[in-house]
């Protein structure tokens, strides 16, 4: 014979997580608490009925309690702080706006020497894969002249080179960039 699930002090708090769950992952673990409680199921039906593993209910259901009592910290929401960022949107927004204030006058701008303003800003150390990154999340760009075409004309190129010069210049930010 089993052995009763325990955690009867936590069904109001698992009905208002239920009521209020925004998740599929809040969802589940509201019904991984209440199901056992409430409908008497065992674990394993409990993992069948929300479609997680009998090892990974035991877990949501003893984190919940734990949570609850105090014995652990509730779990980060991945929409408060994207996955390892070391800061959130708008904390980097701000940060560049001040470091790359009079950016678009500039002839030539130096990320790798900008690297550690943007570092002390944030007051984190970054990768300066990072910091090109995070520039074209918020929109910046560097415009250069393209290559030239073997066809092309080699003097008028080298006249609209003399006028084009590579700079930075910002856009309308990609927040949904792919991360290679």
């Amino acid at each position: 014979m089993a052995r009763p699930a325990s955690g009867a002090g936590h069904v109001e708090a698992a009905k208002q997580l239920l009521r209020a769950a925004k998740t599929p992952g809040e969802l589940r673990q509201a019904q991984a608490v209440l199901l056992p409680l409430e409908l008497g199921l065992s674990l394993q039906q409990t993992a069948d009925a929300i479609g997680r593993s009998p090892g990974a209910t035991c877990t949501m259901r003893t984190r919940f309690m734990a949570v609850r009592e105090g014995k652990r910290p509730a779990a980060r929401r991945k929409s408060d702080l994207r996955n390892r960022a070391k800061a959130s949107l708008q904390q980097e927004a701000r940060v560049l706006d001040e470091v790359m204030a009079g950016a678009d006058q500039e002839p030539v701008l130096a990320i790798p020497q900008l690297k550690p303003l943007i570092e002390q800003r944030l007051g984190r150390t970054m990768a300066l894969s990072s910091v090109y990154r995070m520039l074209a999340r918020h929109g910046w760009r560097k415009l250069a002249p393209d290559t030239p075409h073997p066809k092309g004309d080699p003097q008028a190129r080298e006249d609209r080179e003399k006028s084009a010069r590579a700079c930075w210049s910002k856009s309308k930010p990609d927040l949904n960039a792919r991360r290679h």
